[in-house]
């Protein structure tokens, strides 16, 4: 049987994350969980190793030091699903603005087609996306019609952070000399697996905002995403993107 993984980052997410692993791990499909806490000061990582106890087999903790960003919690947390040897790996926010049962529509994808990268995609099908304010919609949407006029990038939705790989994707991209920290990371994934000829696929899922906590979302991780990915454009012409 292919082995499943979910990595979740977290930083104060102790109001959140005892319902996302609930769902996760009642899900018809056997996914294990990998949360990398970025020693959130509210106790989250107390959660999650009460999990750690009852389900010893399936839910796992990386717990860093400090805060050190969204890009370098997934980076650590890829190089764990490698090295344990999990075929199809995903990425999902804590916060709930992903529903974890379309977790399954998305395994199916990986096992059932030629897909390599699946992708939770707001914008495949018009946009779907719940309680956002307007202008943070009209931010995320012209930043993946951005991502696709900057890289070339045949998504509709570049900047999603709901996303499974066949793990022979994470293992030809060199993660160590990934460029990027905030969603621009999320970009930067997606290019160098296409550029690396691997099949993506969109399914659409309705996009829901938090309820509970604070968005990690500010200007420095604008001005990553808006100057990062012509830079990381340019360096695709004269670099293997995999070096």
């Amino acid at each position: 049987m292919s082995k499943a993984l979910v990595i979740i980052p977290t930083y104060n997410e102790l109001n959140n994350i005892s319902i996302v692993l609930n769902q996760v791990l009642n899900l018809p499909i056997a996914f294990n969980v990998l949360v990398v806490d970025d020693n959130s000061p509210d106790g989250t990582s107390n959660v999650v190793n009460q999990y750690i106890n009852k389900f010893k087999d399936r839910v796992f903790l990386l717990s860093r030091k400090s805060k050190q960003g969204l890009g370098k919690a997934y980076t650590e947390g890829f190089f764990w699903a490698l090295e344990n040897q999990y075929n199809y790996i995903f990425e999902m926010d804590a916060d709930l603005s992903h529903d974890p049962k379309d977790l399954v529509r998305m395994h199916q994808t990986l096992e059932l087609s030629n897909c390599d990268v699946v992708i939770g995609s707001r914008y495949i099908n018009g946009i779907n996306v719940i309680n956002w304010p307007l202008s943070r919609i009209l931010l995320s949407y012209f930043a993946s019609i951005y991502s696709r006029v900057v890289t070339g990038l045949p998504v509709k939705d570049a900047t999603s952070g709901f996303v499974g790989y066949r793990n022979i994707v994470l293992r030809t991209i060199n993660l160590k000399t990934l460029l990027f920290n905030g969603y621009a990371f999320q970009i930067e994934l997606k290019f160098k697996a296409f550029k690396n000829g691997f099949n993506i696929i969109e399914i659409p899922i309705i996009f829901k905002d938090r309820e509970n906590g604070e968005s990690k979302m500010n200007g420095d991780i604008i001005y990553e995403a808006v100057f990062g990915l012509i830079k990381m454009k340019f360096y695709s012409y004269f670099y293997n993107v995999n070096k």
